[in-house]
């Protein structure tokens, strides 16, 4: 079963919660819980086989600038961000989530045509049919 801070970042990769949703919420959480947030982001993002190709189309979709040190740091294939100092987080949380749905649409789109077994892959059906997910 999927932990809600699992939930709410596949929710915000997948589009199915707004952006600014989940900023107000990483923005609650303890700068502990924003590193294991940005930590678990990056883990996902290697599951989903996230390149450093990938990272262009992350930049422009996260609204941040090409020279903010996440966005460098994606340009050279490097995800982990959770070191990152505080002032960062935000950034690099809004750069990992649109790296996540990227790379993530494209792995679904190529691998799992048929349908996949996920619980992250079923967030949106469960969602239709009122089906808790926490």
């Amino acid at each position: 079963m999927l932990r809600e801070r699992e939930v709410i970042l596949n929710e915000l990769a997948q589009g199915l919660r707004p952006m600014p949703e989940g900023i107000v919420w990483f923005e609650s959480l303890a700068e502990e819980e924003r590193r294991a947030a940005l930590h678990e982001l990056s883990l996902f993002c290697g599951q989903a086989r996230a390149t450093k190709e990938d990272a262009a189309e992350a930049i422009a979709r996260s609204g941040i600038r090409p020279t903010h040190t996440p966005a460098v740091m994606a340009g050279l294939g490097r995800f982990h961000m959770s070191g990152l100092p505080s002032y960062e987080h935000i950034k690099a949380f809004r750069l990992l989530v649109a790296l996540l749905g990227i790379a993530d649409a494209r792995r679904r789109e190529r691998s799992w045509v048929g349908g996949c077994s996920h619980e992250w892959h079923r967030l949106s059906r469960e969602r239709d049919l009122g089906t808790p997910t926490t």
